[in-house]
């Protein structure tokens, strides 16, 4: 028999490096990974090595800077290979030299800088640019660098890359002439309005990408591979407003011809690869894809750039089906897939997929919670799914001491992942779930198109379960009674929560939003939903892809103001498709009574109006289930409560915790 995925596992060359499969992880931002001398730390040393050791061919770190001068940044923040140059090669050696070792290639990526993406350190120091622009963030105008400053940038990118070089990286990746950090704004038109050798026709708005490339050529010999982050388009329609997909509107960044053509100069230039993608930060959701964006966006612009350029061609962006992978390098699309998130979500997908084990491999949700919500919120990369991200040297699991009988009341995320955790550990769990299925506030919340890694991790804990052999009784009520009589060591409740709902009346056509996902009550085609959260959101685009008149009511004076995701990337997009879908939004409103055409609704300054409907769906949050826990309490000696039980959050911290408990049992 042919092995099905033989393709992804064929080497292929970068320059003279020869890889041994054709999958590399992708760069991501390694907040907390490094040192305050600009070396990587342990966490960052386990970290990479882990996705090695999962079988990932090629390894291409997070951002590094090359500098800390022209452009300030805050120590530790991530590496940097020419502040202290004999700790970086010390600490990135152990790091390099590990990864050898499970036959893995690992390039390092080195950035001039952030430019007017940068938040300002404050107010007093602007951020740099190729020209006199606003920044992204604030209301700040960035200062224009200096041709002075060029150089010395250039300078340390040599620098730099012979520090890596020295410390066993087997290339470069050039961050970046993608979404928008400074060696982009000077490629492209909109931001670039120098008069000097730097700015005006193409040729000179990518010099300074040229001389960092023939920079490090010259400093490591043309042997050494250097590859580009390249975004051939950035689906700008305005600052900081980004276009979305099938919108037509007027590029004002690089448009698809202008980047096929620099693809030619870059090559042109000494770059032995690109890695593509498209956007910019004034449309993050591009460069940063939620789960409302298909899988595989970038394999048309990959396959563009393949047809423009003979170097090898890396494509990311949501490729974790290897079906689609596969279909990418059959119709010459790219070289090599890229997988970001995919390996946080789980480190030995390659190997999984080599194995065969397919059902095995943790699904990415696209959700940005763990890695960059908390990158930016708390300046460490993680994962919602994986606990042990970027952790890998504290989160791990030891074997129990004694192994206890567990009893488990609920199925949702919270107490399969405790299940999980637990029976690796060499206990004993046992889940009940009242329904006749895994997975709790998931399976509403997986019905919408766009949730199908929602409906994944429900697949993922049910084979998961199986293959570890953990019991699991279904269609079992759990009274106080129950457990009372039950002969376990220790309880965890993992009972979930209840949508909120209230009186408005004649409550006939009042529905909770997850009965409605679930087809239990059936709507109108006139729908109200009441709460502008990400539930309220997510129903609301939901209802409308599939034909509905859609109004959202909230209370508060913006969508998303409570309970919205902690990254911008998923919240922009989300705010821009609800306007693009014709959704009507009331916010600064409350819901007063039903009527008999629909809802009477109080809105803040201009008072009551009706607004017709046959439907009004509560999306107003959750209240914690703990009747059960709250009656056994006092009586059971060693119980625990979890997930939304103990407070209504999201997937993340209901795996995190549940993660915590049971490692620790």
């Amino acid at each position: 028999m042919v092995y099905k995925y033989k393709k992804l596992f064929e080497p292929v060359k970068i320059g003279n490096v020869e890889i041994r499969n054709r999958f590399a992880m992708a760069p991501m931002g390694p907040q907390g990974l490094g040192d305050a001398e600009g070396g990587f730390n342990q966490r960052g040393v386990d970290y990479y090595v882990k996705r090695a050791s999962g079988g990932t061919g090629l390894i291409i770190t997070g951002v590094t800077f090359v500098e800390n001068e022209v452009e300030k940044h805050e120590m530790p923040g991530v590496p940097c290979s020419t502040y202290n140059s004999i700790h970086f090669i010390r600490t990135a050696s152990e790091m390099t030299e590990r990864i050898h070792a499970y036959d893995s290639k690992v390039f390092l990526q080195m950035s001039a800088g952030f430019g007017r993406v940068a938040p300002p350190l404050n107010e007093n120091v602007p951020p740099i640019a190729p020209s006199p622009i606003p920044n992204r963030w604030v209301d700040v105008t960035c200062r224009e660098i200096t041709k002075d400053e060029i150089h010395h940038i250039v300078k340390m990118f040599g620098e730099g890359a012979v520090n890596a070089k020295r410390a066993g990286f087997d290339g470069i990746q050039i961050h970046a002439v993608h979404e928008g950090y400074l060696l982009d704004q000077f490629a492209i038109s909109f931001f670039n309005h120098r008069t000097d050798e730097y700015g005006g026709c193409i040729e000179n708005r990518l010099r300074f990408a040229r001389e960092v490339v023939e920079e490090i050529k010259k400093c490591c010999g043309n042997d050494f591979p250097v590859i580009l982050r390249y975004s051939p388009k950035s689906f700008i329609k305005n600052w900081r407003e980004g276009g979305l997909p099938g919108e037509e509107f007027e590029e004002k960044g690089r448009d698809v011809d202008e980047g096929i053509q620099g693809a030619k100069l870059l090559v042109q230039y000494g770059y032995d690869a690109l890695d593509v993608d498209v956007g910019c930060y004034d449309a993050w959701w591009w460069n940063h894809p939620p789960m409302y964006q298909k899988k595989g966006l970038y394999i048309p612009y990959a396959k563009m750039m393949k047809q423009a350029v003979d170097v090898p061609i890396i494509c990311a962006g949501r490729m974790d089906n290897p079906d689609l992978a596969l279909s990418a390098l059959d119709e010459g699309a790219c070289d090599m897939i890229g997988l970001g998130r995919p390996l946080l979500a789980d480190p030995d997908y390659v190997n999984k997929l080599h194995l065969g084990k397919t059902a095995l491999i943790r699904p990415c949700l696209s959700c940005h919670e763990g890695c960059l919500g908390r990158m930016v919120k708390n300046g460490s990369l993680n994962c919602a799914v994986n606990p042990e991200a970027c952790r890998e040297g504290i989160n791990f699991l030891t074997p129990a001491l004694k192994p206890k009988k567990v009893l488990i009341v609920g199925g949702g995320v919270a107490g399969c992942e405790a299940a999980r955790v637990l029976k690796l550990r060499g206990h004993e769990p046992v889940i009940y779930e009242e329904t006749g299925r895994l997975g709790g506030n998931l399976i509403p919340g997986g019905v919408p198109d766009f949730k199908e890694d929602d409906r994944a991790l429900i697949a993922w804990y049910e084979n998961t379960l199986k293959d570890l052999g953990v019991e699991i009784k279904l269609n079992t009520k759990v009274t106080p009674e129950v457990v009372r009589n039950s002969s376990v060591d220790v309880v965890i409740i993992a009972t979930g929560s209840k949508p909120k709902i209230f009186n408005l009346g004649d409550n006939s056509k009042v529905f909770a939003a997850a009965d409605v996902l679930c087809g239990r009550k059936q709507i109108g085609d006139k729908v109200v939903v009441l709460g502008g959260g990400l539930v309220g959101c997510e129903t609301a685009l939901y209802l409308k892809k599939i034909g509905k008149k859609v109004t959202i009511v909230e209370a508060m004076d913006s969508l998303l103001a409570l309970n919205g995701p902690s990254c911008f990337a998923n919240m922009g997009m989300l705010l821009a498709l609800i306007p693009y879908n014709h959704i009507d939004v009331l916010t600064s409103s409350k819901a007063v009574k039903t009527t008999d055409k629909g809802v009477l609704v109080n809105t803040e300054g201009s008072g009551k109006r009706e607004i017709e409907a046959d439907s009004i769906v509560f999306a107003i949050g959750y209240n914690s289930n703990k009747e059960l826990y709250n009656s056994l309490k006092y009586e059971i000696p060693d119980i625990r409560l979890l997930g939304d039980a103990r407070k209504v959050s999201n997937i993340m911290y209901a795996i995190w915790d549940a993660y915590e408990v049971a490692s620790n049992l």
